[in-house]
């Protein structure tokens, strides 16, 4: 036999004896999906279309691949799993039995540090290996594009294309929670890296800059180290940018925002708001982050939604109805995230109970992630509720009259979405109420908050309509 086929045959004859163990449609979900790469000595390496699967084997059949492993190769026989999650990165490679995650590249850059004893003294050169920090699960290659995000895409695919260079500088992307603003940032870092791979790309959450700022500064007593380091990279991602609410570290990051700036350096920036939310935020950085694009991601259409889950399927390797993929797709709406958790525990459910996906089954998940899928709290039903309370037409809400009747109805349309819906901003809340700039928007709650401590006919209709709206305990 050919030693370099003896793994397929060794595979097969493997296959051969687990299918006379394991019942015939488990075999052929599962064990089918595997594919045999090589066999050196004694350890054979498989390759399987996604973790999801490597973990399904582990769990519920690892004695059974444990001991026909020793019975086909013998007693020192190994495993090693090559999990292809995404198609266009490399295969992650995981021993049996074991899990670990992938390992980012780093990458070698010289570091002069500064602030040294003396004057006279000449600063060193000393290499530093910076991490970027980037999944490559966040790839573009794996970002749904839709309606909701679409602008957000493309200007992310002309940054990496040419990082620092074009008008979208710094970019600011900004959204609720789960609607994919950390996707989209390391999706940049990674293409960045993939086209450049002599550029330094570094992600980091605002958190753990104003972390690493505290532990310069009150630890090491090494500013300027810190400063230095943050000055050598060419792509700089800040997740989560309102955490970043430290006087002291704003300030040394306004020091290196500048500096990567005015160097042609490309800045990314996520939030859960648009910069002119942003509180405790000195005014010149504020000014600074309007610089370039700011780009609001949306909440997912229902066609978006089913693309998601959709490619999740291929990207775990498994099957799952179309009726199901439906279902899921028009009852969790709110963001991608609680879409993913519930593909997963679909899977994990059926899995676990070797039961068949099922519309049932995915209707019983989704009620435990949303309360109410139905009723789900939204700017559309706050609006309704006004409008009912107050007997007038969505039509007459959104619209322009200034009659006292609708003027007031209005403010308090908009008052209730700030106050019960925290992830929309009041760009968002403008939009939907007429196309409403972000400070009719703001200086409407303001009326109303003073009116409640005034008048308490006014206030009564704000407290019913949050009652009414409020989820019961």
């Amino acid at each position: 036999m050919n030693e370099t086929e003896r793994h397929i045959s060794v595979w097969n004859h493997f296959l051969t004896m687990v299918a006379d163990i394991v019942e015939p449609q488990k075999f052929q979900n599962w064990f089918t999906k595997v594919r045999p790469v090589s066999l050196v000595d004694s350890t054979l390496t498989v390759e399987v279309p996604s973790d999801f699967v490597r973990e399904y084997l582990e769990t519920f059949y690892l004695d059974v691949i444990k001991k026909t492993l020793k019975r086909v190769i013998g007693a020192d026989a190994k495993l090693i799993y090559l999990v292809r999650a995404v198609k266009s990165q490399p295969a992650i490679q995981v021993p049996a039995a074991a899990g670990t995650a992938p390992v980012n590249r780093e990458v070698n850059i010289p570091f002069a540090p500064v602030g040294t004893p003396s004057p006279f003294a000449y600063p060193g050169m000393q290499k530093v290996r910076i991490n970027p920090n980037l999944n490559p699960v966040y790839c573009f290659a794996n970002y749904i594009v839709g309606e909701c995000n679409k602008m957000g895409y493309t200007a992310g695919t002309s940054i990496a294309g040419a990082p620092g260079k074009t008008s979208f500088n710094p970019l600011f992307i900004f959204g609720g929670p789960g609607l994919g603003k950390t996707h989209l940032a390391q999706a940049i870092g990674i293409a960045v890296h993939d086209r450049f791979p002599e550029l330094v790309v570094r992600y980091i959450t605002g958190h753990d800059f104003k972390m690493q700022f505290v532990d310069a500064v009150n630890v090491k007593n090494k500013l300027n180290d810190f400063l230095a380091l943050y000055k050598k990279i060419d792509v700089l991602i800040v997740d989560d940018i309102q955490d970043l609410q430290s006087p002291g570290a704003q300030s040394a990051f306004f020091s290196i925002f500048n500096y990567l700036h005015q160097s042609g350096k490309q800045l990314i920036f996520t939030s859960d708001r648009p910069p002119v939310e942003l509180e405790n935020f000195e005014a010149r950085l504020l000014s600074r982050f309007k610089w370039g694009l700011s780009v609001e991601l949306l909440h997912p259409d229902y066609n978006t939604r089913l693309q998601m889950l959709q490619a999740l399927c291929r990207r775990e390797g498994v099957t799952m109805g179309q009726e199901v993929l439906e279902y899921l797709a028009s009852h969790i709406k709110t963001n991608f995230r609680e879409l993913e958790g519930a593909f997963l525990s679909v899977m994990a459910y059926a899995t676990a109970n070797h039961a068949e996906n099922s519309v049932e089954l995915a209707a019983r998940v989704a009620d435990k992630i949303v309360s109410n899928p139905v009723r789900e709290l939204s700017i559309g039903r706050v609006q309704s509720a006004v409008c009912e309370y107050f007997s007038i037409s969505t039509e007459e809400l959104l619209s322009r009259s200034r009659k006292r009747q609708i003027l007031q109805a209005r403010q308090i349309a908009m008052y209730l979405c700030r106050t019960l819906l925290p992830n929309c901003s009041l760009s968002t809340i403008g939009a939907q109420t007429g196309n409403k700039d972000h400070a009719t928007v703001l200086h409407s709650c303001n009326i109303v908050s003073d009116m409640m401590t005034t008048d308490r006919v006014f206030k009564k209709y704000v407290t019913d309509l949050e009652s009414q709206l409020s989820p019961a305990e």
